[in-house]
């Protein structure tokens, strides 16, 4: 598949094109299934995105989020890591953690990191307001680990960055560029290929380019798609002026 492209499609249909570990690192945020039942205990009200179905049945989602997992295993090279956003959701007044199905892949989870967004998505008083999120740190099992730099270590597990806004982006959940520059550090390949299955507005992509890095992308709509290309090549062209 060519580099710096963004392929359009479900990334269950793109990623099975893809050679076998030849990604270094994944940072992605796939939709959290938000709207199944809206009326059965759910705090924060739908997204709606472009072309995405956001209703699937709970364990509709999580196969679909464990075989999205697995591709993105295969696709890994064997010292690579995925950088996985997403959250603890209420159904039916359960707390449905991501790790009820992060489990369930062949990943071993590295880290836990909490994204402090300083903000909550709702203001009822049923919980204490969820400002925070969940990035978690994949790696494959028995993987060369990675030590980081002193200085890069001390930045902790917790991550203090308000969302991206979405007048910004033209998306509904656009995640800060901060937050992709901090799971980036990780690697000092030169030429390293990162991937995001959920490219939205690109901002990974941004992020990859800014550091001297190739980005694969795949996303389901046309509109972000042209989007993401047209922030690509603004942001990226603001870089190479100075």
């Amino acid at each position: 598949m060519e580099i710096d492209t963004i392929y359009n499609g479900d990334c269950l249909e793109i990623l099975p094109l893809m050679n076998e570990k030849s990604i270094d690192i994944v940072v992605t945020s796939p939709p959290y299934n938000k709207m199944e039942g809206k009326n059965a205990g759910k705090l924060v009200d739908a997204v709606i995105y472009d072309s995405f179905r956001d209703n699937m049945s709970e364990s509709e989602y999580e196969e679909n989020q464990i075989n999205v997992l697995q591709e993105l295993h295969r696709v890994l090279k064997d010292d690579g890591s995925v950088f996985y956003n997403h959250k603890n959701r209420y159904f039916k007044e359960r707390m449905v953690s991501p790790l009820e199905w992060l489990l369930k892949t062949d990943f071993e989870i590295r880290q836990e990191i909490i994204w402090n967004r300083k903000i909550a998505g709702n203001i009822r008083g049923w919980r204490f307001w969820q400002v925070d999120e969940k990035i978690y740190w994949l790696q494959k099992k028995g993987a060369n680990r990675i030590e980081l730099t002193p200085q890069i270590a001390s930045l902790s597990s917790v991550w203090e960055f308000p969302p991206q806004r979405k007048s910004e982006t033209n998306h509904p959940c656009s995640f800060p560029i901060e937050l992709v520059n901090r799971c980036l550090c990780v690697c000092e390949k030169k030429d390293a290929i990162i991937l995001d299955p959920y490219m939205g507005s690109g901002t990974v992509a941004i992020a990859a380019k800014r550091k001297g890095f190739h980005y694969i992308g795949c996303e389901i709509s046309k509109k972000y798609i042209e989007i993401a290309n047209k922030r690509i090549d603004e942001k990226t062209a603001q870089i190479s002026m100075f």
